[in-house]
């Protein structure tokens, strides 16, 4: 009798898992997305990103834990939403609203130190100024410069032209007639290699190339002092000390007063508190502006949402009209709007509405003998993008209220005929009630989209006509949204970000409570 050896056989997958579900495959997974988010964290902190460093550590901390640990199991399918609203909503906001308590502008974009070292790289020309010839050719060159002071010729060692920093030691020698002169365009094809070089004189002065035909002296503009903080100007003997107020390096005069026409460009960011939103609050320049262009971007929106509203629904009732013949046609005409791109459709709008040249206005003039000026009028600007928005948005209202119709019983209409009810009264006692409700989320959608409907303004009229007599650049057509891209980066003193940035918080705050005032009063209208 033979006994048989049970030989172990290797574990086996269950045939409903897969290899990329193995335990193994996915610490191997995760190992790999830690070293490489790791190299990621190092770097960012190498660049001094602190807060991107500590940010993706968190979340990578997290995420690491949270997909290894059994008692955070279920917590693993809910951490990527959680990180994607907080790093594409929350993050973004966090920063605007840091933004707008700094001075963060086109003038004071770096940090202290950036703008420490920016300063410190500065040079002035210093010193002895000679004139150069570049000889020889290929690579094979040398540097001749003719000392008038000293009444010398100095000569480098050959060298080859590149754009790498050379120190080129500076003898007298006699020239060598056979060496040909490079002619200016070789010089002007070589001119930053030749920035590069570094003349050293036989006194131990450098020179460096100051113009095409000329090598000078240089030395640093300024010089950092024993504080760590307070600049020196070299050629002026002006002290420069940094005024965190302003975000500038200033002198001081004898008094202890900062000069105003002393500062020094670039400044630094720095953290003013509540000065912008005072500045909303309190200069007129601001303040008229913004609010005459809040109250048109309410009117706005509401009444976008109105119009759709109406010309959709009233469209959509004529093509469910039974007698109606050729509805199929009607419905892909009526929705042609909606297929084309909307920019295409409002810089179409653009050309017609042209006070000279537009279709629209030759046609009035030829019938009333008007030409409006659409984009010079404050008031006819506003018309014609109304005009224009509903032209865009009528399509989707319709489009609604056609879906929403057909679930309408018929037999509420048989009822009232037999009550002998006419169409408008079945409009505004059956159709209307029954559409107004479940349209209500969708008219809240609306009215916020339209609340901050940058491209339409962009496109068609800029946000022209201008206002005047105002610290920022305004117009008559501006929505919030588009006066606060206009102050970022139109503003004539400077691209103001800080300012901006306050102006967007008061903006999320505002749409805050009236989607707030919506929810409720839509909320009641449904219970009612």
């Amino acid at each position: 009798m033979q006994l048989s050896v049970a030989h172990p056989t290797p574990p086996r997958l269950p045939q409903n898992q897969k290899w990329w579900r193995s335990a193994m495959f996915t610490r191997s997974l995760l190992g790999l997305m830690a070293v490489l988010n790791g190299y990621l964290i190092v770097q960012m902190y190498a660049q001094r990103e602190y807060l991107f460093a500590m940010l993706t550590l968190l979340l990578v901390g997290t995420g690491l834990y949270l997909f290894t640990s059994r008692k955070a199991y279920s917590w693993r399918y809910v951490y990527p939403g959680l990180v994607g609203m907080g790093l594409f909503v929350l993050f973004p906001l966090f920063c605007t609203i840091g933004i707008a308590f700094t001075n963060f502008s086109a003038m004071h974009q770096l940090s202290f130190e950036r703008a420490q070292t920016v300063l410190l790289q500065r040079q002035f020309q210093s010193g002895n100024t000679v004139s150069f010839t570049l000889l020889g050719s290929d690579d094979h060159w040398q540097l001749q410069l003719q000392d008038d002071a000293h009444q010398q010729v100095l000569l480098s060692a050959p060298f080859a032209l590149d754009k790498q920093p050379q120190r080129l030691t500076m003898v007298p020698q006699t020239v060598d007639a056979s060496l040909n002169k490079a002619p200016l365009r070789v010089i002007t094809k070589n001119r930053q290699a030749l920035g590069q070089l570094t003349a050293v004189m036989p006194d131990g002065s450098e020179l460096v190339m100051s113009s095409l035909r000329e090598f000078s002296g240089i030395k640093p503009l300024y010089s950092l002092q024993n504080d760590g903080r307070s600049l020196l100007n070299n050629q002026s003997g002006v002290l420069y000390l940094p005024n965190n107020a302003t975000g500038f390096y200033q002198a001081m005069d004898a008094k202890g007063q900062w000069i105003n026409d002393t500062r020094l460009s670039p400044g630094y960011t720095v953290n003013i508190g509540w000065t912008n939103f005072l500045r909303v609050l309190q200069d007129k320049g601001i303040q008229q502006p913004f609010i005459k262009i809040f109250i048109w971007t309410v009117f706005f929106a509401g009444l976008t949402v109105l119009f759709t509203l109406a010309v959709g629904m009233v469209l959509a009732c004529l093509v469910q009209w039974q007698p109606l013949k050729g509805k199929a046609v009607y419905r892909l005409l009526l929705i042609l709007p909606y297929a084309v791109p909307g920019f295409i459709s409002i810089l179409i709008f653009k050309g017609l509405f042209n006070q000279s040249f537009g279709e629209i206005n030759m046609l009035l003039q030829q019938m009333f003998g008007i030409k409006p000026e659409w984009f010079t009028n404050p008031l006819l600007a506003k018309a014609m993008i109304l005009i224009v928005n509903v032209w865009l948005g009528y399509p989707y209202m319709m489009i609604l209220c056609m879906g929403l119709l057909k679930a309408i019983p018929d037999d509420l209409y048989e009822a009232s005929a037999l009550d002998g009810a006419t169409p408008w009264q079945n409009f505004f006692r059956i159709t209307l009630p029954l559409l107004i409700k479940p349209l209500t989320p969708l008219l809240i959608a609306c009215f916020a989209f339209n609340f901050n409907n940058f491209v339409l303004i962009q496109l068609l009229t800029n946000g022209g006509p201008n206002m005047l007599e105002t610290s920022t650049p305004a117009g008559n057509t501006d929505l919030l949204v588009s006066y606060t891209y206009r102050i970022a980066f139109e503003g004539s003193g400077g691209q103001d970000f800080g300012l901006a940035a306050a102006i967007a918080t008061l903006i999320f705050l505002l749409v805050g409570a009236l989607a707030v005032l919506n929810l409720k009063a839509s909320k009641l209208s449904v219970e009612q």
